[in-house]
């Protein structure tokens, strides 16, 4: 996702409201997200679909990374070798 310029992706929901198809092209073209405001006020972003399934993706990798690491430290570990006959042995079943 690309950084959000200050000067083009912020618009109040008023703006939104009357140019949404425009904008809902514009995040899609720069695949920066779009900020939202209400009163003055940051109240939602709009990002491309692409851009939030990226950030889900990258997300859940992290969480992943984490756990591993905690078992890690917990001493669950599992050899490669001893995890391909685990694999293999649930193959041939």
């Amino acid at each position: 996702m690309y950084r959000i310029q200050l000067d083009e992706d912020i618009k109040p929901l008023s703006e939104f409201r009357a140019n949404a198809s425009r904008l809902i092209q514009h995040v899609r073209k720069t695949k920066r997200p779009l900020v939202l405001t209400q009163r003055g006020k940051s109240s939602a972003v709009l990002i491309d679909v692409a851009e939030y399934e990226k950030l889900l993706y990258n997300a859940e990798l992290q969480l992943d990374i984490k756990l591993a690491e905690e078992q890690i430290e917990k001493g669950r570990l599992v050899s490669h070798s001893e995890a391909k006959k685990k694999v293999l042995s649930r193959i041939k079943k």
